[in-house]
């Protein structure tokens, strides 16, 4: 490694660390609705909507009315992405004249974009239309990220409400989330992009002749609008097929580094949000500090797999350096490696780089990242919540260990709170292990892996990872755009995003209704190094008890192979 190496890594943990705490207390300001300095400005916009939807915002749910608003919204933003993309070709805004997606593709996309997943089995410039682009993916990216949002503003105050049987209003949480939340942060990104280089435009594609002389059509269309909060919401489908590794995606060393913070950004302020809510900020230094030594742990972990050279050419005529093969040349394998660490835990479908060629145990770090649930930093709300499940998790398991009923925060974990984290422990394990294995017996779903013995297996256990974990990135080398995947993976997609949402909606109601106990001396503390420890053990044991043996068969025995 250089020191731009190093540098960049620097820059990145500031870009990210030090506005947090900032950003996570205006977004406590804005989601409990106080005024703030884009009051002014937003506070119109936010009364029209609610004057259009019919909404009262002084009215709350309960948490039964409250998922149910979710759902309805989620079902018709689905039901019209799905109808968008199969009638493309009679829809406005497409002067490549590009046809509507077959069915089974259609419906793999419009779940992708709907839970937050952006799962591509296609190419967007040669296959979507710009309205497809902006009415349908763009859309989907800024609410699919409100939900997540929303739903952990309603575990927030699940968690910080005493005797309440209200968790909040879906309608007014979706509202500000979109409208303060995300909507600003995008413009500044995308109007810095479109500053880097990155096309903002509604002309037709450019027909160009190479110094070879061979015709080439240069792809362009409104990208800039769409990789702001592609990135931003953690959702990460490309505009391009490529994604961050096109160069009018990704331009340059800033748009780089930029690009790569604003993944995990929101989610590290939204730890400081849920501080405010609970008013104990030490319990957000000790999640964020649970989450960076995950992050660098994988980082660590991956950046010496990918510095040790190819064992293939272990030969005294070969010089020994770090393989370059499937990694942005632009930035250097220190920032493809950062990139994969960052996007993995994030659920960021976005690649800067080809994870087919990354070293077995790079690829391992990847699998397992997304495998825990995608709790380091994870995604717009959805990381957190995530996360606090697994803190809730780790509670339980200290009341067993002392003897003494759990709690969290003055709140006792009794049955049926454990019952739902029972319920979301199998979340992954049914998206990843049941569907996968479906998929590696069928000789039709075993034809779209390129290569054989434990690289194949990685293929698609990768695939069902990266869909239940509503991640969204591709190990490359599988031919996904099948029925059979295409099927297999929405509804993986569907498991990820909802398997958690609903057990952690009816969470937030459970805990909401309780008394709050004072937190005294006996109380187990769950702000220190001791719990942080505790935390991170029960989110490695959890995972690893679960999918080590299916590990043990990728990229763990492709890793022992002699030359890999």
């Amino acid at each position: 490694m250089h020191s731009y190496d190093y540098g960049l890594i620097l820059a990145f943990f500031a870009l990210v660390l030090l506005p947090a705490p900032w950003l996570g207390r205006f977004y406590y300001k804005v989601m409990e609705g106080q005024r703030t300095w884009l009051t002014p400005v937003m506070g119109p916009v936010e009364k029209v909507c609610y004057r259009i939807a019919g909404v009262d915002p002084g009215i709350e749910q309960s948490w039964q009315k409250y998922t149910l608003a979710l759902l309805v919204f989620n079902l018709m933003g689905f039901v019209l992405l799905f109808a968008i993309l199969l009638l493309q070709q009679y829809l406005p805004l497409n002067p490549q004249q590009l046809p509507g997606q077959e069915w089974t593709q259609a419906f793999n996309t419009a779940v992708s974009f709907v839970t937050n997943t952006n799962w591509q089995s296609y190419s967007g410039e040669a296959t979507l239309s710009y309205f497809s682009q902006m009415a349908g993916l763009t859309v989907q990216n800024f609410v699919s990220a409100a939900t997540g949002l929303a739903v952990l503003v309603a575990l927030c105050r699940g968690i910080s409400r005493r005797s309440a049987h209200t968790l909040g209003n879906f309608w007014v949480d979706m509202t500000r989330a979109t409208l303060y939340g995300l909507l600003p942060l995008c413009v500044v990104l995308a109007l810095f992009l479109v500053w880097q280089g990155v096309p903002q435009t509604f002309a037709h594609y450019v027909n160009a002749v190479t110094l070879q002389g061979v015709d080439q059509v240069i792809p362009l269309g409104p990208a800039a609008s769409q990789i702001a909060i592609k990135q931003l919401g953690t959702n990460g489908g490309g505009f391009f097929g490529v994604n961050s590794a096109h160069p009018f995606e990704n331009p340059t060393a800033w748009s780089n580094l930029f690009e790569l913070a604003s993944i995990i950004l929101i989610p590290v302020a939204l730890v400081f949000t849920f501080g405010h809510y609970v008013k104990d900020l030490r319990q957000s230094r000790a999640i964020v500090a649970c989450m960076l030594a995950l992050f660098l742990i994988g980082g660590g972990t991956a950046l010496y797999a990918e510095y040790q050279p190819n064992p293939a050419l272990n030969s005294p005529l070969v010089e020994q350096t770090a393989p370059l093969e499937g990694k942005e040349v632009r930035f250097g394998t220190t920032g493809t490696v950062l990139w994969t660490e960052t996007t993995t835990s994030a659920s960021n479908g976005s690649v800067n780089g080809m994870h087919d060629s990354l070293n077995p145990l790079t690829g391992m770090v990847a699998l397992v990242n997304m495998m825990v649930g995608e709790v380091i930093f994870g995604g717009v709300g959805a990381g957190l919540y995530g996360m606090l499940l697994n803190v809730l998790i780790a509670v339980f398991l200290a009341g067993l260990m002392i003897g003494r009923t759990p709690e969290y925060l003055g709140k006792k974990l009794q049955a049926k709170e454990v019952q739902l984290l029972v319920v979301t422990l199998l979340v992954m394990p049914v998206g990843v292990l049941v569907l996968g294995s479906i998929a590696a017996v069928l000789p039709s779903a075993v034809a779209s892996v390129s290569n054989p013995g434990p690289h194949g297996f990685s293929q698609v256990l990768y695939a069902f990872t990266s869909a239940s974990a509503n991640n969204g990135s591709a190990f490359a080398g599988l031919n996904a755009n099948t029925p059979f995947y295409n099927l297999m993976l929405g509804l993986g997609m569907l498991i990820g995003r909802f398997g958690y949402i609903l057990p952690v909606l009816a969470l937030a109601g459970s805990l909401a209704q309780k008394k709050s106990a004072p937190i005294g001396q006996n109380s187990f503390p769950t702000h220190g190094p001791l719990f942080v420890a505790l935390l991170t053990m029960t989110i490695l044991l959890v995972g690893g008890l679960t999918f080590l043996p299916t590990l043990a068969l990728g990229p763990i025995a492709e890793q022992l192979t002699p030359g890999f």
